[in-house]
């Protein structure tokens, strides 16, 4: 009998799915927004999905896979974009979506079970106490919470709150290891980055515990500009006013807006450049009073004047943002690809305006303003008509000749992308809580390579863990 007839037995009375097409479509994750990754990914595939229901289900599914050496790959809802849900190893894709529970909502907190879509948190923490979570990636709408924390790092709300790196962005995890008898870890405060924005490679999180905010009806709003470094310069000033409240701050350079938000393009000359920004409603006199300020700035689009046929069918502002600018460029353009951008403070402007003026059309801009170590700066995920990888690596090497790092999307593992960097804490805490090495295997090369050399000057942002 074969490991996996025998882990099938196992795991009896359990929701499986050995269907080689539905394995494989719960298989793959958003690695083709990267010409790279597609061409190593696009046929990576499990042997099989299981989706436990309880974590009492899935400790049944980790000591039956430990048992028979079965690799193990954790799955929310698969919106990641740099193959890290990618069963590099085949084995089990362990699909958290029944695990969705909202589980407790407190003053500034709420409990909820690792697959729980993140939307419909705020749907029941709006509900509740009027309080809503501090940061959503684009995918709001589709992507787990807990898949968020192992595969995400900021998103809608950074401009406030910073990123997920950032203590306090998350209270507490539970996490399950993979052992012979797996244990249940409480994680808090420093600990937790050992887990956070480590693809599973280490732990199984099963439940989370995440700061909660006020809640507002924010209000979408596209403000257009001639010149897309006007555009910069009106987020740059937008983020660091003090009394204004926003939750998102995208410059976008033309013709991008135009050529890709089709349901917002009857709102958008195409040689104009944007600003996408989500305000609070009680807010909107002092921001129309702000871009007025600004010399060919022109209010195109707010959503709490517009009639209900201006509306009809538009998504939502964070839907023109963060990944979902690149998302809405590849329905249009298939051939094109993106990068990740820091332009750090205090030079960020200078940094945007020499890039520009580098590379042109041939990367259009488009920016994230952020808070990041206290300041304001901004993020960059330019898209980039694609033609070579060789190209693409120059266009990297350029960036980082300029002082602007790349968290590398066209790169699976944690260290090579430049997202998270392992260290001897890291590695440490991975040979404690899968000895095996059997989850997501593949994507962490320290501990692929005992001899892999993992000090390093190059930028992280999720640094190790190693102090002094």
């Amino acid at each position: 009998m074969s490991a996996l007839e025998a882990l099938k037995q196992d795991l009896e009375g359990l929701q499986i799915e050995d269907n080689p097409q539905i394995v494989k479509q719960k298989s793959r994750d958003f690695f083709w927004y990267s010409p790279v990754l597609k061409g190593q990914l696009d046929d990576v595939t499990a042997d099989l999905v299981v989706t436990p229901k309880t974590e009492a289900e899935i400790i049944q599914v980790l000591k039956a896979c430990f048992a028979h050496d079965v690799p193990v790959t954790t799955r929310g809802s698969g919106t990641g974009n740099y193959g890290q849900a990618m069963p590099l190893a085949g084995g089990v894709i362990l699909n958290l979506a029944a695990m969705d529970k909202v589980k407790e909502i407190r003053a500034g907190v709420v409990v909820a079970e690792a697959g729980a879509i993140i939307s419909k948190i705020d749907d029941e923490t709006r509900a509740h106490s009027g309080q809503e979570l501090r940061l959503h990636p684009s995918t709001y709408r589709t992507a787990t919470i807990g898949g968020f924390i192992a595969g995400g790092s900021g998103g809608v709300g950074s401009i406030n709150w910073g990123g997920l790196r950032d203590l306090g962005n998350v209270l507490r995890l539970r996490v399950l290891t993979m052992e012979a008898e797996p244990q249940v870890l409480e994680m808090t405060g420093e600990d937790l980055h050992k887990v956070m924005h480590a693809y599973g490679t280490n732990g199984i999180i099963t439940e989370v515990e995440m700061p909660l905010t006020a809640a507002y009806d924010w209000v979408d709003v596209v403000v257009g500009f001639d010149q897309f470094m006007d555009g910069v310069q009106f987020g740059d000033d937008l983020g660091n006013l003090d009394g204004l409240l926003v939750k998102e701050i995208a410059p976008i350079a033309a013709p991008v807006p135009h050529e890709y938000f089709l349901r917002h393009q009857k709102f958008i000359r195409k040689d104009q450049s944007v600003v996408v920004c989500m305000v609070a409603p009680f807010a909107m006199d002092a921001f129309a009073s702000f871009v007025g300020r600004f010399s060919g700035a022109e209010l195109l689009y707010r959503s709490d004047t517009a009639s209900d046929a201006e509306k009809k069918g538009l998504p939502p502002a964070y839907e023109l943002a963060w990944n979902h600018t690149t998302l809405r460029g590849l329905r249009v353009d298939p051939s094109i690809t993106y990068l990740q951008v820091l332009y750090p403070f205090p030079t960020q402007i200078e940094s945007v305006r020499k890039m520009t003026e580098l590379l042109g059309d041939e990367v259009p801009g488009h920016l994230e303003y952020v808070r990041f170590d206290g300041k304001i700066t901004c993020f960059g995920l330019p898209l980039v008509r694609y033609t070579t990888e060789a190209r693409l690596n120059e266009i990297i090497k350029l960036h980082e000749d300029n002082g602007c790092p790349v968290f590398n999307p066209h790169r699976y593992t944690l260290e090579e992308g430049g997202m998270k960097q392992t260290d001897a804490v890291q590695l440490a805490f991975k040979k404690q809580a899968d000895p095996k090495g059997l989850l997501n295997p593949g994507k962490m090369i320290a501990w692929e390579n005992p001899d892999y050399d993992f000090s390093s000057d190059k930028l992280f942002l999720f640094p190790g863990l190693q102090r002094g």
